[in-house]
């Protein structure tokens, strides 16, 4: 899951938003605004109840990034590498690169979200119970309460993607030693659960009219996909297991110079090596990467007097790997975007460059070969 917007940095750890993160926001609002607050504090005007849903919602993504800061940094102390937390439709996802070390180690990292939700779970509730605050900011510390311990409860069925899942995965490690199958049996488990959710969602509102039950269907879908994603991942890595980037990277690529015309690339390069991207180089350094999409979208009538500066990514927008990276961790860092391309370095020389296909190429060759 990928950030629309960038919010800042927290102990080091980058945090941001996706923009699916708006419509569960807005659905939030709506659905205490409308229903809750309304029923549970009578007696005020719709301005109260909308200030009301919009201070607990924020609130409650404070605490969904709070949960997601408890994996983060306990995964530093871990020595895991943290590529950020990004809020989205579904809450809040902290982005791991590689493995965990070991089952104790993604153990303590899964347990520290939920222990976050349960200390904030038991301070609103606290809150709500013994302080004496004003009833409209009972009313909200007392949701929060209750949505924070719910989303303790629900993070902790044994089903992976979920947290219940990566503790019990880390326990079926721990006691086998065999990562791979206990990946296979958590993400079984939460198959299950996602089937289950699903026809649960669906039964229920076919039968009771209620068709708000449908949310449980929608998310046990996204259950089932994340289970499946995370059984996948796991075969991936351990196809890939002792490559490394140098293994696959395409060594002295055509490149092209950042001075010349469009024109001049086209006859030049272009008509003669057909390569969907070029490095740039200048003075022996890759300054950026040219797609050959970005050139066919400027006009013929322009080629003589655009050059490929104009065009070309700059090197910051490309992801950058070495070549003594581990192959499954350093495509997670290309794998996504929409040049599936990342540069490889030697220290500062450019060696080359490594695309989505050609790591996908050796993941099937070995699959072939294991088969």
């Amino acid at each position: 899951m990928r950030d629309s917007l960038t919010l800042g940095r927290i102990a080091g750890i980058r945090f941001g938003v996706n923009w699916s993160w708006a419509i569960v926001f807005a659905l939030i609002v709506w659905t205490l605004a409308t229903g809750i607050f309304p029923s549970t504090n009578p007696g005020h005007d719709r301005a109260t109840y909308v200030t009301m849903a919009v201070v607990a919602a924020l609130f409650f993504f404070a605490s969904l990034l709070a949960h997601e800061f408890g994996h983060a940094l306990e995964a530093k102390r871990e020595g895991v590498e943290i590529e950020g937390i990004t809020l989205w439709l579904f809450g809040g996802v902290a982005k791991f690169r590689g493995m965990f070390p070991s089952a104790g180690a993604e153990f303590r990292i899964a347990i520290a979200g939920p222990a976050v939700s349960l200390v904030l779970g038991a301070i609103f509730v606290l809150l709500a119970w013994k302080a004496r605050l004003p009833e409209v900011a009972d009313g909200v510390a007392a949701w929060l309460g209750y949505i924070n311990l719910v989303l303790l409860l629900f993070n902790l069925l044994p089903a992976l993607p979920l947290d219940g899942g990566r503790v019990l995965r880390s326990a079926l490690w721990g006691i086998s030693g065999n990562l791979r199958w206990a990946t296979n049996v958590a993400a079984r488990i939460g198959q299950g659960f996602g089937y289950l959710f699903v026809l649960g969602g669906v039964g229920f509102a076919i039968w009771k009219d209620e068709y708000s039950a449908l949310w449980i269907a929608f998310l046990g879908w996204f259950l089932l996909q994340a289970a499946t994603a995370e059984n996948r991942l796991s075969l991936a890595q351990q196809a890939l297991r002792g490559l490394r980037v140098g293994d696959l990277v395409v060594r002295d690529p055509v490149t092209t110079s950042p001075d010349i015309s469009i024109g001049r690339f086209m006859d030049d390069i272009a008509w003669t090596t057909h390569h969907p991207t070029y490095p740039v180089t200048e003075n022996g350094d890759v300054v950026g990467l040219l797609p050959l999409r970005c050139v066919t979208e400027v006009p013929r009538s322009e080629w003589e007097t655009r050059t490929v500066r104009e065009c070309m990514l700059p090197r910051e927008e490309i992801p950058v790997v070495h070549e003594d990276d581990d192959l499954f961790d350093a495509s997670a860092a290309f794998s996504d975007g929409d040049l599936s391309r990342a540069f490889v370095l030697d220290g500062d020389r450019f060696v080359g460059l490594l695309s989505w296909s050609d790591v996908r190429r050796a993941l099937e060759l070995r699959r072939a070969r294991r088969s």
